[in-house]
C-alpha cells in the first residue's frame, strides 16, 4: 500500500494561512533537509485548488530559471499532480489532471495501486478530510516559534477529537520543531491515574 506524507508549515498557535508571509526567515538548511525529506520520495502529489495554482504560478518558472531550486522544480513538474476541485479545470502545468469522483473513495483506491509515496503540500482542506478519513500516514508539521493570533488553523471545530501518534521530532536552529505524527488511538484516564505519576515533596 503506498504511503500519503503531508507536510505543512505552522505557527505555535496553529494558523497555516499564508505561511509565505511569515515563515522564510525561518527556512534553513534543516528546513530545506526536511521539506525535501517528505516530498522527494513522493511520485504523486494531491492538492487543493488554490495551492495547485500557487505551485503551478511559480514552479515551472524556477524550473525554466536554472537557479539552486530548478531539481526541485523539475521534480514537482515531472510527478503526477492530482488536483481536488469543485469546478472544471484546465491545465497547463504538465502531468497535471483534476481528481474525478468522492475525494475519499479516490484516495483509498490510490493508495491501493503501485508506485511510490503520495505527498501534499499545504492544501488545508484536503488535509483535514483525509485526517478525519484516517488515510494520511504520515502528517509532517514544522512548528514555527511564532504565534500569528489570526488566520486559518489546521484543526477546525468538530465534535470528536482526533488522536494522533508521535512518530519523530528534531528542532532545529531556528527554533524550528520539525515533528511527524501518524494516526492515534484514544487514550482513557483520570486524575486518580495521573497522581500516582506525580513525585512526593
Amino acid at each position: 500500500m503506498r504511503k500519503i506524507t503531508a507536510g505543512l508549515f505552522i505557527s505555535l498557535d496553529g494558523v497555516v494561512e499564508d505561511p509565505q508571509d511569515w515563515h522564510f526567515p525561518y527556512f534553513n538548511d534543516e528546513m530545506g533537509e526536511a521539506v525535501q525529506g517528505q516530498m522527494g520520495t513522493a511520485d504523486t502529489m494531491l492538492f487543493g485548488n488554490t495551492t495547485y495554482q500557487g505551485f503551478a504560478g511559480a514552479w515551472p518558472e524556477r524550473e525554466a530559471a536554472g537557479g539552486p531550486d530548478a531539481e526541485m522544480a523539475k521534480h514537482f513538474g515531472d510527478i503526477r499532480k492530482i488536483v481536488v476541485s469543485r469546478g472544471k479545470l484546465e491545465f497547463t502545468w504538465r502531468n497535471s489532471e483534476q481528481l474525478e469522483g468522492d475525494l475519499i473513495e479516490a484516495v483509498t483506491a490510490l493508495k491501493q495501486t503501485e508506485g511510490g509515496d503520495i505527498g501534499l503540500s499545504g492544501s488545508v482542506s484536503v488535509v483535514r478530510q483525509l485526517l478525519n478519513a484516517g488515510l494520511i500516514d504520515e502528517l509532517h508539521l514544522l512548528v514555527h516559534p511564532i504565534a500569528m493570533r489570526k488566520g486559518t488553523r489546521l484543526f477546525d471545530e468538530a465534535d470528536t477529537p482526533l488522536p494522533l501518534e508521535l512518530l519523530r521530532s528534531a528542532t532545529f536552529k531556528t527554533g524550528v520543531v520539525h515533528t511527524v505524527y501518524g494516526p492515534g488511538k484514544a487514550r482513557e484516564g483520570g486524575y486518580e491515574q495521573a497522581r500516582e505519576h506525580l513525585t512526593q515533596a
